[in-house]
């Protein structure tokens, strides 16, 4: 039997987790909570062999930073990072932090028990990429590195003098990248291009 814990803000969502987990004789929810910050409670009072974590929880709590204080602490325990968000940076950032396999709610056709039992045999899952969604005429996988980085400076509301210092590229580069961005994406200005990547989820300032 697998004790699992699930980190979900969404009641809605917790409650579809838990009735899906319920029709497997494998898997029993031993908390169903909706802050990150109380997961590495629920592991120091509980033993919990596998987590589904959220990216985005309750209060503003990182699932993935909670997931790295847990790897650090329970490293036998099994972490499920989680999201319906396209945002492009959190498939790297929560191999950083050490879980073993990231599924996209909404994306995909690997079905929750199929992740989880891959994962507790050993596996890692992982999608190629994340989702690919429109942001004004272009898709989200024909930007570069180098612009996705742009797009989220920008989206954090950082001047042309402050990407120049943060990517330590020159100001012409820094403008060579923004007029490439806006010619693939048809928009006019800055301030709508980072309107729609955040509206579409693709890039969240505070992350």
């Amino acid at each position: 039997m697998v004790n699992v814990l699930i980190v979900e803000d969404s009641r809605v969502s917790r409650e579809a987790f838990e009735r899906k987990l319920c029709t497997s004789p494998d898997y029993h929810v031993v908390a169903s909570i909706e802050n990150a910050a109380n997961a590495e409670i629920a592991c120091m009072t509980n033993r919990i062999d596998l987590i589904l974590m959220d990216v985005c929880t309750a209060d503003d709590e990182s699932g993935i930073r909670a997931a790295g204080k847990i790897k650090k602490n329970y490293p036998e325990v099994k972490i499920i990072m989680m999201t319906s968000m396209p945002e492009y940076s959190f498939l790297q950032k929560a191999k950083e932090s050490g879980c073993d396999s990231f599924w996209y709610k909404e994306y995909g056709e690997t079905s929750l028990l199929e992740i989880c039992a891959r994962t507790m045999k050993g596996e890692f899952v992982w999608p190629d990429e994340s989702p690919v969604v429109m942001i004004g005429l272009a898709r989200s996988d024909e930007f570069t590195e180098r612009e996705l980085e742009v797009i989220r400076s920008l989206a954090q509301g950082s001047r042309y003098e402050d990407i120049t210092e943060s990517l330590h590229i020159s100001m012409n580069t820094v403008k060579y990248h923004v007029k490439n961005i806006l010619l693939k994406t048809g928009f006019k200005t800055t301030l709508q291009l980072v309107a729609e990547v955040v509206e579409k989820r693709l890039i969240l300032p505070k992350y």
